[in-house]
């Protein structure tokens, strides 16, 4: 459905998968702690779930006709930030469309070629000021991905701490102050959480893969595509199939 909404205008659609062992976790080792934790208290087979999703994924690869990226230490935040940064480069500045409800992506609003739409609510992801978002987002932490606010120690969320209160207007000091100004460990706290949570900091050679994959990897044979629909009775898709 967003291909064929979005094709026109923005060409080729790229799939961005999580890989495993991801670089945020080797720096930071809690990073998503809790999610393990909660997986583990969880009654469901994760280990059906990931399998089935790891299949789903190199189904996709091999039988449609999109890219898909999958690497080790990278997650798909990486991906697409890396493959937007890219277009900044001399020549390249095609439009591109994020399709996410991660309100991560909004620092990558920051260039004029770049627009969010959220499948969860409908409606594009926008920022009137993307650039204070990023600031304000590396001060609060994420506490999804289990990274705390700058006040707080890196093992807040994985012993079921409280953070330390970080207010709005306690932010815009910071933001204003010089980082000579803090003690130590909010000095240490902040550059742990503009490590993580800024996407300019992706490693280098991180972003190197993310390039030289996307320039070598094929699209899926679309020939496959009726067999596959067929094997599997995709009945509609197998209807629709102009749509790929």
């Amino acid at each position: 459905m967003y291909n064929k909404k979005y094709r026109e205008e923005y060409g080729q659609m790229v799939l961005a998968c999580d890989g495993f062992n991801s670089w945020r976790k080797q720096f930071f080792p809690e990073y998503k702690g809790n999610r393990k934790k909660n997986r583990s208290a969880s009654e469901l087979d994760w280990n059906l779930i990931f399998g089935t999703l790891n299949d789903l994924r190199e189904e996709i690869k091999d039988n449609f006709p999109w890219k898909v990226l999958h690497l080790d230490e990278c997650e798909a935040d990486d991906i697409i930030a890396t493959l937007t940064m890219q277009t900044q480069e001399f020549g390249l500045h095609e439009p591109v469309m994020i399709i996410s409800s991660d309100k991560d992506f909004i620092q990558l609003q920051k260039f004029n070629n770049v627009k969010q739409f959220s499948p969860a609510t409908k409606k594009l992801v926008t920022d009137s000021n993307p650039r204070l978002y990023k600031w304000n987002h590396i001060f609060r932490g994420d506490s999804g991905d289990g990274v705390p606010n700058v006040l707080s120690p890196d093992h807040t969320f994985t012993d079921g701490l409280r953070q330390k209160p970080l207010g709005k207007k306690r932010i815009e000091k910071m933001i204003n102050e010089n980082m000579s100004d803090w003690n130590d460990e909010v000095k240490r706290n902040y550059q742990r959480n503009y490590k993580l949570i800024n996407l300019k900091n992706i490693p280098k050679d991180i972003q190197s893969n993310i390039v030289d994959e996307i320039s070598k990897s094929s699209c899926g044979d679309r020939s496959k595509l009726l067999n596959y629909f067929t094997v599997n009775k995709l009945k509609t898709l197998t209807e629709n199939i102009g749509d790929f």
